[in-house]
């Protein structure tokens, strides 16, 4: 790596794997990854806190409630699946891109209609875009990091984790302070997504200029990925976190608000839950990048994650700061297996392949959770199966976090 490229300056392609890759210059890098990051989850967090008026608002019934907190599992997981075939097709900052702009278009525009049909559409939309984003950001940073990734995915996981805790920090409050209520709630964040389009600009023109207008993900033939015990493993991971991420954006506010509290501290303590994740992102690529084992941390999570649920199910309301505070650690799973998929890879094509393996498949998994939640609730009217069940979930997360807990490379494992 030059000093040019070390200091900021533009820099020249540079040999890569497949032929002359475009490096961004690491502020530049830095800057579009923070933008990006933040928007990635406030589209789905944001909806929790105000679960219900958006219900009321569309009439849509609890079934079809269910079925809105798994569409980030279910699209994340679809939409996914595509990401690196398109990649291949017209690169992957272009694909990025354009992704950015859908993630705008889709939350603006779905806070427009009065039909449920609609809404979750465009919901729908965003989502794809940041279906895309999630599959390739990783692949994108292994390219573009003089460090291997640690810096950029530190900066990915804290922004990703911030971006969740926002949605649900200033959801309630805005729509309690604006006459359209949780229109203008949701539909904020299309306008803050237009932010994250700026940077890029540059980024993209570089890259057209640098290799005539494509930075294609050339196919490598190696032996399917799903042959890599490792990367069946932190797909697993990756699912239950996910599952477990998504039933708490969806339902914990309203189990929050069912045991008695209003829907304003309940967003502020989902608030609460995911900025804790913000120190899990800074924390857990370094830990990774040091640690010849993450087997304790693993442990730690599980633990974690099965006393916070039990706080849940025995005394919601008494301290529910403290429950909050455990899952909120128990999260910091998320950016463990995000940080993974470049922590267990060498080739950035070989980073691409296992994101959009693990990324995907992992979401199709979750996706089951949040749906199945809203029709065992509308069942039995309350939430303690729900919760026994999520109790579960946190011996599951540790099992699979044992496998990965090594440092094994993929790469070595495809050979």
């Amino acid at each position: 790596m030059s000093q040019d490229e070390q200091g900021g300056k533009s820099p020249d392609p540079v040999p890569g794997a497949g032929g002359f890759r475009y490096v961004a210059p690491t502020l530049l890098a830095s800057v579009a990854i923070v933008l990006l990051s933040v928007n990635l989850r406030p589209g789905a967090s944001s909806v929790g806190p105000v679960l219900e008026e958006v219900r009321v608002g569309l009439g849509m019934s609890g079934g079809t409630a269910g079925m809105m907190t798994a569409l980030p599992g279910l699209c994340f997981g679809a939409f996914g699946l595509v990401a690196v075939g398109l990649a291949r097709r017209i690169g992957v900052t272009s694909s990025i891109f354009l992704s950015i702009l859908a993630i705008a278009a889709g939350l603006t525009s779905r806070v427009l209609t009065g039909s449920t049909a609609l809404f979750l559409v465009t919901t729908a939309l965003a989502l794809a875009g940041m279906a895309v984003c999630n599959v390739l950001v990783p692949a994108w940073i292994k390219r573009h990091s003089v460090d291997g990734g640690v810096l950029l995915m530190t900066i990915y996981g804290a922004g990703l984790t911030l971006g969740g805790a926002l949605g649900s920090l200033v959801a309630a409050p805005i729509a309690s302070a604006s006459p359209w209520g949780w229109r203008a709630a949701l539909g904020v964040w299309g306008v803050v997504a237009l932010l994250a389009v700026l940077p890029w600009v540059p980024i993209l023109v570089g890259e057209r200029r640098a290799r005539r207008g494509r930075i294609p993900l050339p196919r490598v033939r190696e032996a399917r990925i799903a042959s890599s015990p490792t990367a069946l493993a932190l797909t697993l991971l990756f699912g239950i976190q996910s599952m477990n991420a998504y039933v708490q954006f969806g339902w914990l506010p309203q189990i929050y608000r069912d045991a008695g509290l209003s829907a304003v501290y309940a967003g502020a303590l989902i608030a609460l839950l995911t900025t804790l994740g913000v120190l899990g992102g800074l924390v857990m690529p370094t830990v990774i990048h040091r640690s010849p084992t993450l087997a304790p941390w693993m442990l730690a999570m599980g633990a974690l994650c099965v006393a916070g649920y039990a706080g849940l199910l025995l005394a919601p309301a008494t301290v529910p700061w403290l429950w909050a505070v455990l899952l909120g650690l128990a999260g910091f799973a998320f950016p463990t297996t995000i940080a993974l998929i470049t922590a267990r890879t060498r080739d950035p094509r070989v980073t691409a392949r296992l994101s959009g393996f693990v990324q995907p498949v992992g979401y199709l998994l979750a996706a089951a959770g949040p749906m199945a939640v809203g029709v065992v609730h509308d069942l039995t009217g309350g939430w303690t199966e729900v919760l026994i069940f999520l109790m579960a979930s946190g011996v599951a997360l540790v099992l699979t976090g044992l496998r990965v807990a090594r440092p094994v490379f993929v790469d070595d494992e495809l050979a």
